[in-house]
């Protein structure tokens, strides 16, 4: 099995910047791609960017392409998300996801807790 841990939520006024952090650890023998969601309150929860892990490809929601970036560390199988110009609609939980296959091959797909971002002056 595995786990996801994410990090590095907070408050910050508009027009500032907050790096997510997405650890991934346990019985990990690949990691296919990580993922991050958010979900405001009282609204469902919306993909927001995504990544290959071999190859580092990345897709964006249009509501935050050239704001966000998505990236990447292999060695520590650790994903973050760097959001830049952050506006008050971006406050939500950010949620991080992750297609991982185990050292028992099974593949999974694995959230993590969850990490509150709140955009405000």
């Amino acid at each position: 099995q595995a786990q996801l841990v994410e990090s590095g939520g907070g408050l910050v006024q508009p027009g500032g910047s907050l790096r997510l952090s997405c650890a991934a650890s346990g019985s990990i023998f690949s990691i296919n791609d990580m993922n991050w969601f958010r979900q405001a309150p009282g609204k469902e929860r919306e993909f927001v960017a995504h990544i290959t892990w071999s190859g580092g490809s990345t897709n964006y929601a249009d509501s935050v392409k050239g704001r966000f970036t998505i990236f990447r560390d292999n060695a520590k199988n650790t994903a973050y998300l760097q959001m830049n110009s952050l506006k008050p609609e971006d406050t939500a939980v950010y949620y991080c996801n992750g297609d991982i296959t185990a050292t028992s091959r099974s593949r999974t797909s694995y959230w993590g807790q969850g990490t509150q971002v709140t955009v405000s002056s």
